[in-house]
């Protein structure tokens, strides 16, 4: 029965975590990109204003780092549930 509440447990966490980077996902692509441009108009990233900075290279970079985010933050769920690949 622990090993049930434990799996359910590790799997509530684990949606949690994708909720989390989906979110963020989100707000950098669609939202700094697309919604938010006209508030980031003033705001000069390289010469350019920072919504098109987001929509053409900000949101990629967010992108890779929330791919290292999860497989780090993974490992530490995998270890403390023990689940781990050694």
């Amino acid at each position: 029965m622990a090993s049930q509440q434990d799996s359910s447990a590790y799997w509530s966490k684990n949606i949690s975590i994708i909720k989390g980077c989906l979110i963020v996902w989100f707000v950098s692509s669609f939202g700094m990109a697309i919604l938010l441009r006209p508030l980031l108009s003033g705001i000069e990233v390289g010469g350019t204003d920072l919504g098109f900075w987001f929509a053409q290279q900000g949101s990629i970079l967010v992108f890779l780092v929330l791919i290292f985010f999860y497989a780090w933050r993974m490992h530490k769920l995998d270890v403390e549930y023990g689940v781990d690949e050694e």
